[in-house]
Parts: structure tokens; sequence; C-alpha cells
């Protein structure tokens, strides 16, 4: 006699987001540490323990007690709430972080940004915001129906600024851009440190601040 074995159903898990706060350094750090010992990229065990000590202090800045007052990945978040995030970075480590927060908003919070590098996103967002995603704009029908329409997005400037090449910068332009369009405009300068250091308090930063967005969206 023979007795069939019961197979338990199959219950397909989702895939792990590629954005995943905590997934990117776990994976990059061994990454990097192979890296330098075979002499493509200079990032020595004392490198690396700075960053380590950059992570920390991010999360003890933005971590979930620390209130949004004083919590800038929090205040991000807020900020971005109902808006349409159009990242502008400057520098060598902004520009990485930049286009992480993209995918990150678009993986965590399921909110879709834009992003372009300084000077040049000045002439490539510039019509964008003289139309109707510009924080200003707002249709003049009277019959409209403002209670029952969905939230339109308007855009928001999210200047991420690190050390700019040569010493010149592009960010009172961006300003002065934003702000002429009545478009406001949130900006994250990391501390001062190497490359790895800039580059992770960045991430980490903006890598809590989508994940806020993504808990009040489901809220």
């Amino acid at each position: 006699l023979s007795v069939p074995m019961a197979t338990a159903p199959y219950e397909p898990q989702a895939p792990a987001a590629a954005s995943a706060p905590g997934s990117l350094w776990a994976l990059l750090t061994p990454l990097l540490a192979l890296l330098d010992r075979t002499g493509l990229l200079a990032a020595p065990p004392d490198a690396l323990e700075r960053v380590a000590d950059r992570l920390d202090q991010v999360a003890e800045r933005c971590g979930p007690a620390i209130a949004t007052y004083s919590n800038p990945a929090k205040t991000l978040a807020s900020e971005l709430a109902e808006s349409l995030p159009v990242i502008w970075t400057e520098g060598d480590s902004a520009g990485p972080a930049g286009r992480r927060f993209v995918a990150a908003l678009a993986e965590l919070a399921g909110r879709p940004a834009l992003t372009a590098e300084l000077p040049e996103a000045l002439a490539a967002h510039s019509v964008l915001l003289a139309g109707t995603l510009a924080a200003g704009a707002d249709p003049d029908d009277f019959f409209r129906d403002r209670v029952e329409d969905a939230q339109v997005l308007h855009a928001r400037v999210v200047l991420l600024r690190d050390r700019p090449a040569g010493g010149r910068t592009a960010a009172p332009a961006a300003r002065e851009l934003a702000l002429g369009h009545d478009t406001p405009i949130s900006e994250l300068e990391p501390e001062e440190g190497g490359d790895l250091e800039t580059l992770a308090e960045l991430i980490a930063t903006t890598d809590f601040a989508a994940v806020y967005l993504a808990l009040a969206s489901t809220a």
C-alpha cells in the first residue's frame, strides 16, 4: 500500500526590490574590498570602516524614532508626498545617488521621478518646470470639481550636492530656475569626507526617505 506524499502548495515569493535599503551595501562592500585588492579601485579597509561609521551616523539621524523636524529623511519624504520629484545632482557622488533615488522611489514607493545632472538639468527640465507640472500651474476651470478631482502632482526639485568639479557650482542657477517657476526645492549635501563616505551618506539618506514615502502611501 502506497501512501501519496502530501505536497505543500507553491507560494511564489515576491522578488526583493533591488533598491531595498540594506541590500546595496551588503553586496557592495565585499565587491569594493575585492576591487581594492586587485588594484582596480582604492577602497582600503580603513575607508570601508569610515563608510560604516557614516552609515551609522545617518541611521542615528534618520531612524524611525527621530522626529520629522530633526530627521532629514522624514522631512524630505513629507515634502515629496504630493510631488513629482525632479532630482538634480552635482558632484561625483551625487550623480549615482540621484539615479539610485529614482530607482528606490519607483520600486519601494511606486512613485515616478526624474533625474539629471547639473548644469545640463537646467536646459533639460526648464520646459517641464514651465508647463502644467509646475507648482504654480492650476487650470482656471470654473466648473471643475476640485473636491472630487484626484490630486495633481506638481514638480519639486531635489538638489543633491557633493563637491562640484573645479569648485564651480550651478546651484545658484538651479535655485533661480526652480523658484522662478514657483517650484519648491529641497537640498541635501553630505558632510565632508571621502568619495565613498559622501556617496554612502547621500544614498542612505535618500533610501530612508523612499521607505518613509512608501510607508506613508500605504497608510
